[in-house]
């Protein structure tokens, strides 16, 4: 698979960030490192940080939660009043979260639910500042469709994996699981061609898109 971001470029943005170290985060990073998680890291948690405070984000779901890194910094961001909603199949993580979460005096904003995404999100009520996915990527286009009429006039849907190791590039490429890859294709030009949101993609780590619903 190519490289998306040179190692030079990535280890630059990585120290100009050095300021966001704290010992829950290289807990969860080494967890990630030792287990071979899938985390999205800091350079992308950063960013995501960044998109909620910009949008002055107080609502966020996630469509798959892992054990809460990306839910520190979305929590981080909504402040004490917001609320962010994770969505996770192993009841395990959710331990793992509120353990690392409640050292990070952010777990008072989550609310952990175990059980399937699509399932959790059908069953919650209203209106989102944030819809985050990163599930299962052959489910991509049906949480699209799921979400984006969930999201407030100015909210923002965000999805990882979106360059998915640069196969989205490719004509031929071995897949991870059979028709991933297609799917976040399907995903991305979906979003890409909605009247109703203004997207881009940011390439860090294997790309993020963030789609702006218009107002």
């Amino acid at each position: 698979m190519p490289i998306i971001v040179n190692p030079d470029i990535e280890n630059y943005l990585l120290d100009l960030n050095h300021h966001t170290d704290h010992p829950v985060l290289a807990d969860m990073e080494a967890l990630a490192e030792k287990n071979n998680f899938p985390i999205v890291g800091r350079l992308v948690g950063v960013f995501l940080e960044t998109m909620a405070k910009m949008v002055n984000a107080r609502r966020v779901f996630e469509f798959g939660s892992g054990y809460g890194y990306s839910a520190y910094w979305f929590a981080k961001a909504v402040g004490g009043q917001g609320q962010v909603i994770c969505t996770e199949a192993d009841f395990l993580n959710q331990e793992k979260a509120k353990n690392y979460l409640v050292a990070a005096g952010l777990w008072n904003r989550v609310d952990f639910q175990v059980g399937m995404a699509q399932e959790v999100f059908a069953q919650t009520e209203g209106l989102f500042d944030i819809c985050y996915n990163d599930a299962d990527k052959g489910d991509y286009p049906e949480i699209w469709q799921m979400a984006k009429n969930r999201i407030r006039p100015g909210g923002l849907y965000i999805a990882d994996n979106v360059l998915w190791r640069g196969r989205v590039a490719m004509e031929q490429y071995s897949d991870v699981f059979s028709g991933w890859t297609e799917a976040i294709k399907t995903h991305n030009q979906l979003i890409f061609n909605d009247p109703e949101f203004d997207a881009f993609i940011n390439p860090i780590r294997d790309g993020v898109l963030v789609a702006r619903r218009k107002t």
